[in-house]
């Protein structure tokens, strides 16, 4: 996947101000995402990210970072909210790349940056970012760029897994991790996840140069409407792709039994609002 460390916030000739679209790779091989599947099932993340992009206050003219587009539900409705202004949106994935551009059209201008090195030509007004930084190992590097590419009195709006995330699902997953036939390919696997505290975080972010920040956790239980994919897609997807192919749908079935019904998510979101 090819990185592009410098990236200009003007659009290419002849495109909509407001679809330029940059996509990154924020961690090495974390996992990989069918952005189409996604795309379909994602309800539940767009609801989260709603609330999320609520709390963003606007005034339609600015530029906007979105850390973290996936398949773009939340990067539509905040270009809805920009009809002045502009968005920069990014992911690691190309193939949430790919769902992003079917939803946001042609005028799309696609790019792969890692965020960890984003430098951008002129500073942005405010960034939102949903059910993203957790997947990043290194949020003090992250803030310090995030940081850099905010104008002075610009604002960071974001929302991530938290500490205490999933722990009742994983807590009933964990024990199958070391079973027959799975247990030899987590012998030496690590969860992919960095589910942060809010007083890590804030240290953090002032320490990235943010002269203000909130951090707080909020339970936010979600019952999928298609369990299955939701799970093998968006939660477990780390722990279904360290299988083989032959092992997969076996593991989910036995991971479907444990859980019972309904099934549950227990999300714990840790929510950011910080000042540049």
């Amino acid at each position: 996947m090819p990185v592009v460390r410098n990236a200009s916030t003007a659009a290419p000739a002849g495109q909509s101000a407001h679809s330029y679209v940059i996509a990154y790779t924020c961690m090495s091989n974390v996992r990989d995402w069918d952005g189409a599947t996604y795309d379909r099932i994602s309800g539940p993340m767009e609801g989260l990210g709603r609330e999320v992009l609520a709390r963003l206050e606007l005034h339609g003219d600015e530029l906007v970072l979105d850390a973290g587009c996936g398949s773009g539900r939340i990067t539509q409705a905040l270009i809805e909210r920009l009809p002045r202004g502009r968005v920069i949106a990014v992911d690691q994935s190309a193939s949430m790349v790919d769902a992003a551009k079917q939803r946001l059209g042609p005028a799309a201008d696609i790019r792969v940056v890692d965020l960890l090195e984003l430098e951008l030509e002129e500073p942005v007004d405010a960034i939102l970012s949903t059910a993203t930084f957790h997947w990043i190992a290194d949020h003090a590097s992250l803030f310090g760029r995030l940081r850099a590419a905010l104008r002075p009195g610009g604002r960071l709006v974001a929302q991530c897994g938290g500490e205490g995330n999933i722990t009742v699902l994983r807590g009933k997953v964990t024990p199958l991790l070391s079973r027959e036939p799975y247990a030899e390919y987590f012998r030496d696997w690590r969860p992919p996840w960095n589910y942060a505290a809010p007083g890590q975080t804030r240290e953090r972010l002032l320490s990235a140069g943010f002269t203000s920040a909130e951090c707080w956790l909020a339970p936010a239980p979600r019952e999928p409407e298609h369990p299955r994919e939701f799970l093998s897609t968006i939660v477990l997807g780390p722990h279904v792709q360290q299988l083989p192919r032959e092992l997969q749908e076996k593991f989910m079935d036995e991971v479907l039994e444990m859980l019972g019904e309904p099934v549950v998510v227990d999300y714990v979101r840790l929510n950011i609002d910080a000042l540049a």
